[in-house]
């Protein structure tokens, strides 16, 4: 898993370098197949309940499953966020970044630092016997304090031979309370976060998930194992 980790990694950071005013996120998406062809691996996404493409880039007030286009034009100010996923030998990886395009103002940059920081918080809960409650405590209380909001209709989940795997993992809940962890399980923890209120919209393409107040939307994830000594991010 480490492998398809390393993968994802790559990709992500070469379409973050490619982020600019005047990108269309069907240039990322190219850009990411043609990647993935030249490793000779697999995407994760194309074709996963009929998703047509290998990457989601979701811009601005989108929150998830945005669906790359050519008519859809980065420009000075927007925040897009990529979720990629690819497999390796048979086992996956997940991860997501939200990047600025060009210079962003100052609450929405902080939207993105915070949520990043949320994901480091739920990370640093993650441990033999700890449960699935401190994660998204952990992940809820960096974002709450920042006066953001959770999305809750979409969550984490396991990973590893499939995309998803049980269990989910949420971004909000209560310490002490859920599955508990245990060395060997993988998860991907993965915070979507609203400038505004939590509640989400699914669009006409029955994929792109939206900020229903129309706020901006950043999310971040890692595909992490649990270890007998803490944490161990795959995706970094």
């Amino acid at each position: 898993m480490r492998r398809a980790g390393r993968v994802v990694r790559e990709v992500l950071e070469l379409l973050r370098s490619q982020v600019k005013p005047g990108v269309t996120t069907m240039d990322l998406e190219q850009t990411a197949a043609n990647r993935l062809d030249e490793l000779g691996v697999k995407a994760a996404f194309k074709g996963y309940g009929g998703y047509p493409c290998v990457l989601c880039a979701s811009v601005n007030s989108e929150v998830v499953h945005g669906i790359p286009s050519t008519k859809r034009v980065l420009k000075e100010g927007d925040i897009v966020s990529l979720d990629f996923g690819a497999f390796v030998e048979g086992y996956c990886g997940d991860a997501a970044i939200t990047v600025p395009v060009g210079v962003i103002d100052k609450e929405t940059a902080r939207l993105l630092k915070v949520t990043e920081a949320s994901l480091h918080a739920g990370i640093a809960a993650v441990r033999p016997g700890a449960t699935l409650g401190d994660v998204g405590a952990a992940v809820q209380g960096v974002v709450e304090s920042e006066g953001f909001s959770v999305v809750r209709d979409f969550v984490g989940h396991g990973i590893g031979v499939r995309m998803h795997e049980d269990p989910q993992v949420p971004n909000f809940g209560e310490v002490g309370r859920g599955m508990k962890l245990r060395a060997g399980m993988v998860i991907a923890i993965e915070p979507m976060v609203n400038a505004g209120k939590p509640d989400v919209m699914v669009l006409d393409d029955g994929w792109t998930a939206v900020a229903k107040d129309g706020s901006m939307s950043a999310h971040f994830e890692h595909t992490v194992a649990v270890t007998a000594t803490g944490a161990r991010v795959l995706t970094e």
